[in-house]
């Protein structure tokens, strides 16, 4: 384990810090969100206590991998420092600050249940042994931390040395993040010149951005273009965490292999048919197909969550590229029988008025890179 990162959950509550250095006050703030498929970027200002938002865009990042826009890729570090130098010229940028997104998909995050009568000096000694379980390399090679879930009604007795020890089970939240993950993003940084005191993985930026102080239990829902990633997090807290290996290509593919079109072709169907089957009934159906999956999957874990802790999930947020498919959301509300709302990530933001219907409709794609801005200037 890298012993010179500091703790990834520094933040308290409802965030895991990443990689992990002190958040420095900032007056400009740039969050960059290198995904499967696309990079966003977001570039906020602290003016008057508030952040002001300066500058965002996207880039399919398809191009550079000699692939169609909306398609996975696995790019080279060259090529993802190259688009992301693209992004920042075409949204003009004008800051060198900024936190890089580490993927939910490049790390490991699992809850830990540990015995009662477990001293705060001990767990550090107990955690690594516990969590080489479920890191299927060696404990060497990854930066591990941990946050100790506070419970609801605790009960503590004191031993000898006077130390507090929790007499019932305890739930610690761990992360792991290869060390290559790590070296991968800070090569990326410095082929671009630009400077960051930390990284930070992507469901806390998600938490920061679409969340308003939520007490139960949340159900966020992040749609990528190659997985679904679903937590439950309550009071700020990851409670759960899973993936769907379903994402918005898998669609796509979907659509083109069932028509006989192009990739390209069933891209362009998916975004102007959606789940309504009016436009399109056999291109919704299709897309239905895949939307039924995941929703059964998210379904199980919601299950799952609600047996365990017996508490029930009180709304669902959407947010990544893919919510944004034409009907998912009046698609979860009568799936799920319960409130759902997308994030908006851009209303924790100042900007002009006139760009307010356009942040809110494109916000659920930007709900990380807003995140990785606004922890900069907390």
């Amino acid at each position: 384990m890298d012993n010179s990162l500091k703790k990834i959950f520094s933040e308290g509550l409802t965030s895991l810090s990443s990689v992990f250095a002190s958040n420095k006050f900032k007056d400009d703030a740039l969050g960059i969100d290198i995904g499967s498929s696309s990079i966003k970027v977001v570039q906020l200002k602290k003016k008057g206590g508030k952040a002001v938002l300066q500058t965002y865009g996207v880039l399919s990042l398809g191009p550079y991998g000699k692939t169609d826009i909306g398609a996975v890729t696995n790019l080279q570090t060259e090529d993802i420092a190259r688009a992301l130098l693209d992004v920042i010229k075409e949204s003009n940028v004008t800051t060198n600050s900024a936190v890089i997104a580490i993927p939910s998909l490049s790390s490991l995050i699992f809850t830990l249940s540990l015995p009662g009568k477990i001293s705060e000096s001990q767990l550090s000694k107990i955690i690594p042994i516990e969590a080489r379980k479920y890191i299927p390399v060696p404990i060497s090679e990854v930066a591990l931390d941990w946050f100790v879930i506070p419970q609801e009604a605790e009960s503590f007795e004191t031993d000898t040395e006077n130390e507090s020890i929790v007499k019932s089970n305890i739930e610690v939240l761990v992360v792991a993040i290869h060390n290559d993950t790590l070296s991968k993003y800070r090569d990326i940084l410095k082929k671009t010149n630009l400077h960051s005191d930390s990284f930070e993985m992507e469901i806390f930026s998600n938490i920061r951005s679409s969340f308003n102080h939520d007490l139960a239990p949340v159900l966020l829902i992040d749609f990528g273009a190659s997985k679904t990633k679903v937590s439950i997090v309550e009071a700020g807290i990851v409670r759960v965490f899973h993936v769907v290996n379903r994402g918005s290509q898998d669609i796509t593919k979907n659509i083109a292999q069932s028509m006989a079109i192009t990739f390209e072709e069933a891209e362009k169907l998916k975004r102007s048919v959606g789940l309504d089957a009016k436009i399109d009934s056999k291109v919704a159906s299709i897309i239905s197909l895949s939307i039924d999956y995941i929703f059964s999957d998210i379904s199980s874990v919601v299950l799952a969550y609600e047996k365990k802790y017996n508490k029930n999930i009180s709304k669902i947020i959407l947010v990544g590229g893919g919510s944004l498919l034409q009907g998912l959301l009046e698609g979860a509300k009568e799936n799920f029988k319960i409130e759902v709302i997308y994030g908006n990530p851009f209303s924790k933001t100042e900007a002009p008025a006139f760009l307010g219907p356009i942040l809110e409709v494109s916000g659920p794609e930007f709900s990380v890179a807003v995140g990785l801005a606004l922890r900069q200037l907390s």
